[in-house]
């Protein structure tokens, strides 16, 4: 068994076959949690859930990049769309988060790499800081663990973290989801207690000017606790080696767990159980 702890069944680009693709999946057995990044897709992520009695979960979030109107284009891993502007709203966020089918808070965060060029940047970082710590603290009143969208921004979103736990907030912790880090950074995660999630970007064969990046990642998930790690696809984008480039989907994770046994020289079925394991721990299902 695995679970796919993050995607995005819940989008677009799946509106035509999206429950074909759930029970294809849920037939190899292997779970998911989709996403959610704004209000619709959050409550879309839902919708989804209370379809199936297991197996299918959700987690509702106000994604940095929607907080902004500007168009977001990363062709290389196929993540390209136009964000809608859409504001914080802490009592509705709240009401899908009561829903028995949500089992985390995300995802939200920080990331500075899309500001519109009509925004200042100082106002962007301190609007999207405002709105992740409102996040936490929704998270925080219902218990629940949070995902972490960080880009670039690892310590930042460690000092604020961190400030949470000194408070004796944040019991749930979470996860730093779609990790790309180096292992200083992933320890950070840890030290808080705080988990961390792969995907198919492992897998990856890097370009010329991207093996120094590809070398760092793959060192974070060499050294970092079997029992700490989870796997993720983030469908539709980041299709592992050999689908890169295709529309990705939750039953590719395999893929994911069978990279991160291959570099700690271990059994896929050991990967597959331990962080099966680690996600229904924290995620409780």
């Amino acid at each position: 068994m695995l679970i796919d702890t993050h995607a995005h069944i819940n989008f677009n680009a799946f509106k035509d076959n999206a429950d074909d693709i759930i029970r294809r999946t849920l037939a190899k057995d292997i779970w998911m949690i989709n996403v959610g990044s704004q209000s619709t897709t959050s409550r879309r992520a839902i919708d989804l859930a209370e379809k199936y009695p297991e197996g299918v979960y959700a987690a509702v979030g106000l994604h940095p990049t929607h907080l902004f109107e500007m168009q977001v284009d990363e062709s290389e891993v196929g993540v390209r769309f136009k964000s809608r502007k859409e504001d914080w709203d802490y009592d509705f966020y709240k009401r899908l988060a009561k829903n028995k089918k949500v089992v985390a808070i995300g995802e939200v965060g920080l990331d500075y790499h899309f500001i519109p060029e009509n925004v200042d940047f100082k106002e962007a970082r301190a609007k999207q800081k405002k709105v992740f710590m409102k996040a936490l603290d929704l998270a925080d009143e219902l218990d629940l663990p949070v995902i972490i969208h960080s880009r670039d921004t690892h310590v930042e979103v460690a000092e604020i973290l961190k400030s949470y736990l000194d408070a004796g907030r944040l019991k749930r912790r979470g996860v730093s989801h779609c990790f790309t880090g180096s292992r200083e950074e992933a320890q950070k995660y840890l030290n808080l207690g705080f988990l961390i999630s792969f995907t198919g970007i492992i897998t990856f064969k890097p370009r010329p000017n991207q093996i120094a990046m590809q070398e760092k990642i793959l060192e974070a998930v060499k050294n970092i606790p079997l029992k700490k790690c989870m796997v993720e696809t983030d469908a539709p984008y980041l299709a592992p080696e050999p689908f890169r480039g295709k529309q990705n989907e939750p039953a590719y994770v395999e893929y994911v767990a069978r990279k991160i046994a291959e570099i700690k020289n271990i059994s896929f079925e050991e990967v597959a159980e331990a962080t099966t394991n680690t996600a229904k721990q924290l995620f409780r299902f």
